[in-house]
């Protein structure tokens, strides 16, 4: 008798534990609910103002030379036009993953000339002019020059940004873009200087434009800096600072 009164007293006591259980489980489904009800989701506008660096920007990257027109060369066989595009792929990169539309005038080793053209100098002048229509065609907001330096002696080096007055916003372009090369490379003192021979590619163009001159294939150190990967990383790095500081609207002093 007292064994079947104290299965009964264990049972009332389960069945009372079971139905606390369930009260828990209920509240916190509520609590739960209520979360998930408040829960404020963000608004479509706060992505929107949420943009990156270069969104809406189109960028022309020109590597100089190319195919049968190789630039200058170094003693050591660094060729221009291999730096010119290494440089070019790099900062590419750089300005498409801050947002960028970019548009190279060649990706590869060729020029723009018509296939049966064989003259080195008419096909120097064609890929020049088609150089010029296709970043006309695109449409683009700045165009950005890369070319190597070369001079008879070997006593010159140093990266060297230059301009054209056909725009008023080239200057600026050159000089924040010269002020980064000076920062980042640390082995030049030049400043952004005007252009006072005719640059076809520059002076054809009513857009934003800069040539970079990287460095002097002339100089036995620099020349192998210049052909060196990280080197030509750095580089970009820099151009595509400059173009970040031209682009947010920094003034510079006149």
């Amino acid at each position: 008798m007292g064994k079947n009164r104290e299965q009964r007293r264990r049972r009332v006591i389960f069945i009372q534990l079971r139905d606390f259980r369930k009260w828990i489980i209920a509240g916190c489904l509520l609590v739960l609910l209520a979360i998930i009800l408040t829960y404020e989701v963000p608004s479509t506008r706060t992505w929107t103002y949420w943009t990156l660096p270069l969104s809406g920007k189109v960028i022309a990257i020109d590597a100089g030379h190319g195919g049968p027109d190789g630039g200058a060369v170094s003693k050591q066989g660094v060729i221009e036009k291999d730096i010119n595009l290494a440089i070019a792929l790099y900062l590419r990169d750089y300005l498409q993953q801050a947002g960028a539309v970019v548009y190279l005038t060649r990706e590869g080793d060729y020029d723009l000339a018509k296939d049966g053209t064989t003259a080195l100098k008419k096909r120097k002048t064609e890929d020049l002019h088609r150089r010029v229509e296709l970043i006309e065609q695109k449409k683009v907001d700045l165009l950005i020059s890369i070319h190597m330096n070369s001079f008879p002696s070997n006593r010159w080096s140093g990266a060297q940004t230059f301009f054209t007055s056909n725009h008023p916003d080239n200057k600026k372009l050159a000089t924040l873009i010269q002020a980064e090369m000076k920062r980042n490379l640390e082995n030049t003192d030049r400043v952004a200087k005007i252009v006072t021979t005719n640059v076809f590619l520059l002076k054809s163009l009513q857009i934003p434009t800069a040539l970079v001159e990287v460095g002097f294939l002339s100089h036995p150190q620099e020349s192998v800096l210049l052909a060196d990967e990280q080197y030509q990383r750095k580089v970009s790095a820099a151009i595509y600072t400059g173009v970040l500081r031209y682009i947010s609207g920094e003034q510079i002093s006149k």
